[in-house]
């Protein structure tokens, strides 16, 4: 299988390397520059925190929450060869994170557990963040408090969060904007 790579760039792993399928069409890691910037804005609340990273692909987020400082990281891909793939470098990095492959909206439906940061960054044009940011509100997924990235298709407009969520930050970058909300309802 042929594979990629994407460099973790802070933390206790700054500067290791994670493969992913370069075959998988939909899988497009978040950029450096954006993964910097986001964990700029969780800089004093990851430390310690249980986090949710729906849609992983290659993990780049959640592997990177590991590296500075979450307690826990659980990782849903729905894609077997990104899934094995993500297992391996956890498993070279000497986490024991948990992998789930299975698809984002099952696992939300289903898995019991309450997150305080989770990453959501689906495949773009597939409709699929409302949908999950309804089934994670109505579910009872997060934390008080908690924070959900959310990282979307430029074009995107209509993204209406559930009730008494609100957005903290945003931004835009080539041709991504990307997003940190709350549930908290200060």
């Amino acid at each position: 299988m042929k594979t990629s790579q994407v460099r973790i760039i802070g933390g206790d792993w700054r500067g290791r390397k994670l493969e992913f399928p370069a075959t998988v069409q939909q899988l497009r890691p978040t950029p450096g520059r954006i993964r910097e910037t986001l964990f700029n804005w969780l800089a004093y609340d990851i430390k310690g925190a249980r986090c949710l990273d729906l849609y992983a692909g290659s993990g780049a987020l959640g592997v990177e929450a590991l590296s500075r400082g979450a307690s826990e990281v659980i990782f849903v891909e729905s894609d077997i060869k990104s899934s094995r793939l993500l297992e391996g470098n956890l498993r070279r990095l000497g986490s024991d994170a948990k992998v789930y492959t299975m698809d984002a909206r099952r696992f939300v439906r289903q898995i019991e557990g309450k997150w305080d940061i989770v990453f959501l960054d689906p495949p773009y044009r597939h409709g699929m963040l409302q949908q999950i940011l309804r089934l994670l509100h109505e579910n009872k997924r997060l934390a008080k408090n908690a924070l959900v990235y959310i990282e979307s298709e430029r074009e995107l407009d209509d993204l209406k969060l559930p009730p008494e969520w609100h957005y903290l930050k945003q931004k835009k970058a080539g041709q991504i904007k990307y997003y940190l909300a709350t549930n908290n309802l200060e």
